[in-house]
């Protein structure tokens, strides 16, 4: 009997000590005859990762092809032809878009032209996977790994599929696909060095040895100039031609319709960085477009005074900072692999106080640690009760559980 869906994924782990690299290649192995394979970006880096993808998802499902170079104009797809896409040029394209972690449901990970999958459609696709991969290997599978392959399977009949590598790159379960048209590079931090490397470089040569041989790699720009030279070892070695961008493509066009959203600098330059990337393949779209994208816990206005944002390392606290109000009452909590000391000290400048909400993970840094930083660094500190005030500017910040915490906290448990 198979499990149900919700079933399935709660009987497994989100984290693991140590993982069998070569297991999802394994499965995908069994599943590759059985489904399609549409054309992918594939998109790696420490952070912008799920902004910088759904804005290349957007806008490339509202573009059109400019030469239809993925397929002949005069060709037509054989019935049964796993590998025939429908697309033909000049018309629309549907296109998938593969994110992780969610705030608040599952569905949110996998988008289909603009919309979260059903609940309905993710049991059809679940049922259909484990039975192509089995009891024995569908359990062996972490969680990652097996809502990869999941949204492989419900990707198969888009056009073309973005999607956003977990917390590495060579090694992550989206390096899969073999169909990968460019590889996009978000900036790199450190971040999650127990998996990653202690240094810069390490996580750069870590996330970057995803890229396939001979397509296109798009770097973002990059805080840190090592990222830049391993980049363009990494495309030497693989005859890769490396475009850098510098975050200044359409910038002006980018800048007048992104006011009107309030958007922070750094979803302009991850804006530029998408359209790109569209430009790269051929995709001719709007920057109006973008007026009709929302883009979910990146620093949203949920209110007139209250911002959510689930960044959590130190690069997000310097792109934020420069868009934070001054006297700003910050909402916070830290997994305790998260340099919240850092964090916080970047932030301080813009904190009014911070108020402390409880998370449910079990990589939940204690509060008490997080309360010997914030007296230490000299911040006003409380908990966190529910009430929020018309006169203060809010921002809750420091991982997807606070997100999460604090929306259910205001009876908001509803995916956007």
């Amino acid at each position: 009997m198979i499990p149900s869906f919700s079933d399935f994924l709660e009987s497994k782990p989100l984290y693991y000590k140590e993982i069998d690299h070569e297991r999802v290649h394994r499965a995908y192995a069994r599943l590759r005859e059985e489904i399609a394979h549409p054309p992918a970006v594939h998109i790696v880096g420490t952070n912008g990762k799920g902004s910088t993808g759904r804005m290349l998802a957007f806008l490339a499902w509202r573009g059109r092809m400019e030469d239809g170079r993925w397929k002949m104009e005069e060709e037509t797809p054989q019935s049964g032809d796993k590998n025939s896409s429908l697309f033909t040029p000049h018309s629309p394209l549907s296109v998938g878009h593969y994110s992780s972690p969610h705030i608040l449901r599952f569905n949110e990970r996998i988008w289909i032209d603009g919309e979260n999958v059903s609940d309905e459609v993710l049991e059809e696709g679940h049922r259909r996977l484990y039975g192509i991969l089995g009891p024995e290997m569908s359990g062996a599978l972490s969680y990652f790994e097996y809502t990869t392959l999941l949204a492989l399977l419900l990707f198969e009949r888009c056009d073309l599929i973005v999607l956003e590598a977990g917390l590495g790159g060579e090694f992550d379960a989206t390096n899969v696909v073999e169909n990968k048209m460019l590889t996009v590079v978000t900036p790199i931090g450190i971040d999650h060095q127990a998996f990653l490397g202690d240094s810069v470089e390490a996580i750069a040569e870590t996330k970057l040895r995803s890229i396939t041989l001979h397509t296109q790699v798009l770097l973002a720009p990059q805080p840190y100039a090592e990222v830049e030279s391993v980049a363009r070892q990494i495309a030497e070695e693989r005859g890769c031609e490396l475009r850098i961008e510098n975050g200044e493509w359409r910038i002006n066009e980018i800048e007048e319709v992104l006011k009107e959203k309030s958007w922070p600098k750094f979803l302009y330059h991850n804006a530029s960085v998408a359209l790109r990337a569209l430009d790269l393949l051929g995709i001719s779209t709007k920057v109006e477009m973008l007026r009709e994208l929302e883009i979910f816990g990146r620093f949203y206005p949920l209110t007139e005074n209250v911002r959510i944002d689930v960044g959590h390392n130190p690069l997000a606290a310097r792109a934020i900072v420069e868009a934070m109000e001054p006297e700003t009452v910050l909402i916070y909590n830290s997994l305790d692999d998260k340099d919240y000391r850092e964090v916080l000290s970047i932030l301080r400048p813009k904190i009014k106080r911070v108020e402390l909400i409880p998370i449910k993970s079990q990589r939940a840094a204690t509060l008490r640690e997080i309360e010997t930083v914030l007296e230490e660094l000299g911040i006003p500190w409380d908990c966190f009760n529910g009430q929020l005030f018309t006169h203060e500017h809010y921002l809750v910040f420091g991982s997807f559980y606070t997100v999460e915490a604090f929306l259910k906290s205001q009876n908001r448990d509803r995916s956007f």
